[in-house]
């Protein structure tokens, strides 16, 4: 049988009715960007996360780069981060002037590796970013206890583990700020593009806010003067408050920030997902669950089911093959699809040549990203699309077929 990797289709149809409704609502309302959608989304979002503020953004990218920003990475300041992530995570380093710094991976959590940190620390090092890989969460604890030690900031790339928590808080929690990506394939997932930075700091809040807007209007004065900027603001007293398609503060700029509004309509859809997560949730732990137990008498590595006061979201079943090449290639001739993350280690790709590493700087990920293969875990999995995906894998490998 045909099975996808992930089935966007499946989750449409059984929330159809709420979406179309909540979409339905939205544009009536004719507030396209920013509307009354956003602001409940981040009041709920808000809740749901325990934190002071979360703040919509166009995308994922665009959460990491203004939140780097506003954590006060210039050119030049490294920042530290792991190898085996999405291309987003370093490149917005990179594009804020700051210089990504790789360090190796734990084997087992394929997390940023706390052991190695210190070793990568410098005068020019201004942060860490660790990322929750897979929706497992790093070992926040160790790594928030030396970036105290260096007086070093902690961004938590949270774009795949929105659920996820250690020790009853969330992940996106637990440093300075953390960040999020609601692109389609995600656990809480828009109908196109969106992002969120989470935050307790009243101060990290406001310049984000200014920076996704342009840097303009009184908070943009107010961000300014955070960031040590001389300005007054006192031109907007005299302007009026507007209403919600005109405000004429946003014609004065104090910083220079994006543009990067999450629209009114995904805010609508996000809200409807939002409801329904932590059910979502459990089902892909479920499948999780099954998969660990059919095929623990194979020559797979298989991601860690519990980990000590933590709670993943699984945003992938990853496996780490020691044929990876030629389990795909099985698996997808019997139309079951596969996702290969990473085929390339941050560090060696080319993008990032002129930072020097070489192969082999880096075992542990350069070794995982030529052994993942990412098996579908979608909460609409079918239990005998499951079982057949299990049955290819056990005669890959030779063994006795359990649904036999």
């Amino acid at each position: 049988m045909k099975i996808p990797f992930f089935n966007l289709k499946r989750q449409y149809g059984l929330l159809q009715a709420e979406l179309e409704q909540a979409v339905l609502a939205s544009m009536r309302a004719c507030t396209f960007i920013e509307g009354d959608d956003v602001k409940a989304l981040e009041t709920e979002l808000a809740a749901y996360l325990k934190v002071k503020h979360a703040i919509t953004c166009g995308n994922g990218t665009d959460a990491l780069k203004i939140a780097l920003k506003a954590l006060g990475v210039h050119a030049g300041d490294e920042v530290i981060t792991t190898p085996f992530t999405f291309f987003a995570s370093a490149e917005a380093i990179a594009a804020v002037g700051g210089v990504p710094v790789f360090v190796d991976i734990d084997p087992v959590t394929l997390n940023l590796d706390p052991a190695r940190l210190e070793a990568a620390i410098t005068t020019r090092t201004r942060g860490i970013m660790p990322v929750h890989i897979f929706g497992v969460p790093a070992d926040m604890a160790s790594i928030n206890t030396i970036a105290r030690q260096y007086k070093l900031f902690v961004l938590e790339d949270a774009c795949q583990a929105i659920g996820a928590d250690v020790c009853g808080k969330k992940a996106g929690t637990l440093g300075d700020a953390g960040c999020f990506s609601f692109y389609p394939t995600k656990n809480l997932a828009a109908f196109g593009d969106g992002g969120m930075i989470c935050t307790d700091r009243d101060d990290i809040a406001t310049v984000c806010r200014a920076l996704k807007a342009h840097g303009s209007g009184r908070n943009g004065a107010h961000a300014a003067r955070l960031l040590g900027h001389t300005t007054d603001g006192e031109e907007l007293n005299a302007l009026g408050l507007g209403d919600g398609l005109y405000d004429p503060c946003k014609y004065y700029n104090y910083l220079i920030g994006d543009n990067s509004r999450l629209d009114s309509i995904q805010a609508a859809v996000l809200r409807v997902k939002l409801r329904h997560l932590e059910k979502l949730t459990q089902k892909r732990g479920a499948i999780a669950a099954r998969y660990t137990q059919a095929l623990a008498d194979t020559p797979l590595c298989l991601p860690p089911l519990h980990l000590p006061d933590t709670s993943q979201c699984w945003h992938q079943y990853c496996v780490l093959a020691p044929d990876k090449d030629a389990l795909t290639a099985d698996l997808n001739a019997a139309g079951i699809g596969t996702g290969a993350f990473y085929p390339v280690p941050l560090h060696l790709q080319k993008a990032f040549q002129y930072l020097g590493y070489r192969k082999d700087d880096l075992p542990v990920a350069e070794a995982a990203c030529a052994r993942s293969v990412c098996l579908p875990v979608f909460p609409e999995l079918k239990p005998e699309e499951q079982d057949e995906i299990v049955s290819i894998i056990r005669r890959h490998y030779g063994l006795a077929d359990l649904t036999a």
